[in-house]
């Protein structure tokens, strides 16, 4: 059996992708592990609303009854936000196991770009990707996220790394890996919650167009993935120095309590959660919403890119 026969995609994204209209991925362990219910449902529903008010059909990729899904909606998106932190973290690693026991698992960014580019998805939209802990020199704790973007031909559009990682490992790792790192209206590569971290992207873009053309020519090469770093707004952005002082607090916290590996970055959320007295998942919230956003701007430009192409 080849990969696809486990794929579970939905009507409305296959009809899409068989007419060549913009799609744009979402993940789902920013549902199941990223904030609680009912703000996750909510979250999920608004996210899918603004790809679709900005010209893209929305594809929310789950695990499911034993199927990689690609396009859940209605009661099986709420299923999902309602299990919540029982629900598996499903990475590369977890798959064959997952689906052999038929288990409800959210995707993280590397495993949503593995089922997006399988269901045949470029585009996909995300919070913040993972990266390089604090401390790997020691613990070796690097996302499979960094890999999955040197392989995967999805891009990934993000805030850049959150801000609880090492970004300037995770770059280098990025680098390393082949990917390039486009800051789209910045040059500044973006930390999340805050809207600069004082690195460089590789290349600042404009605009969905200029985006859209360099992943062309990527997909033209056969090449991996592309990391589109969209700052948070600001309206919603806090300041590096003020972030920094929650997040060295949700760190102390989770050495204390032996949190480690995959626990790590959903301890450390919901404790920068309770630290800033749900402030911080407003911001995380906005800076979903404008990612999608751009998603699906770069969706449609690419679309109308490829329809050119084709005339």
């Amino acid at each position: 059996m080849s990969a696809k026969a486990y794929l579970s995609v939905s009507s409305e994204v296959e009809a899409a992708l068989a007419a060549g209209k913009p799609v744009v991925a979402l993940e789902s362990t920013i549902i199941t592990h990223g904030m609680p219910y009912p703000q996750n449902l909510a979250m999920a529903q608004e996210v899918e609303a603004v790809v679709r008010d900005n010209g893209a059909v929305p594809a929310t990729i789950a695990i499911m009854d034993g199927r990689l899904c690609v396009g859940i909606s209605g009661d099986d998106l709420k299923r999902l936000a309602e299990e919540g932190h029982s629900a598996a973290k499903a990475s590369r690693r977890d798959l064959a196991n997952l689906l052999a026991r038929k288990v409800l698992a959210g995707t993280t960014v590397a495993t949503t770009m593995q089922i997006a580019a399988l269901a045949g998805i470029r585009i996909f939209a995300t919070g913040g990707i993972g990266g390089v802990h604090r401390g790997a020199e020691d613990s070796f704790d690097i996302s499979a996220d960094l890999e999955e973007l040197g392989r995967t031909p999805v891009a990934v559009i993000c805030a850049g790394a959150k801000s609880i990682l090492d970004i300037a490992k995770t770059l280098e790792v990025l680098e390393t890996n082949g990917v390039p790192v486009l800051g789209f209206g910045t040059e500044d590569f973006p930390a999340f919650w805050a809207r600069t971290s004082g690195h460089m992207v590789d290349q600042r873009v404009e605009n969905a167009e200029e985006a859209a053309a360099i992943l062309a020519i990527q997909s033209d090469l056969d090449m991996g993935g592309v990391l589109i770093a969209n700052p948070i707004p600001e309206a919603d952005a806090w300041e590096a120095s003020a972030i920094e002082s929650f997040i060295a607090q949700a760190l102390a916290d989770a050495e204390t309590q032996g949190i480690k590996g995959k626990a790590t970055t959903p301890f450390l959320l919901q404790r920068i959660f309770e630290l800033t007295g749900g402030k911080s998942l407003e911001s995380n919230i906005a800076l979903v919403k404008n990612n999608a956003r751009v998603a699906a701007e770069i969706a449609v430009a690419l679309s109308a890119l490829r329809t050119t192409r084709l005339a």
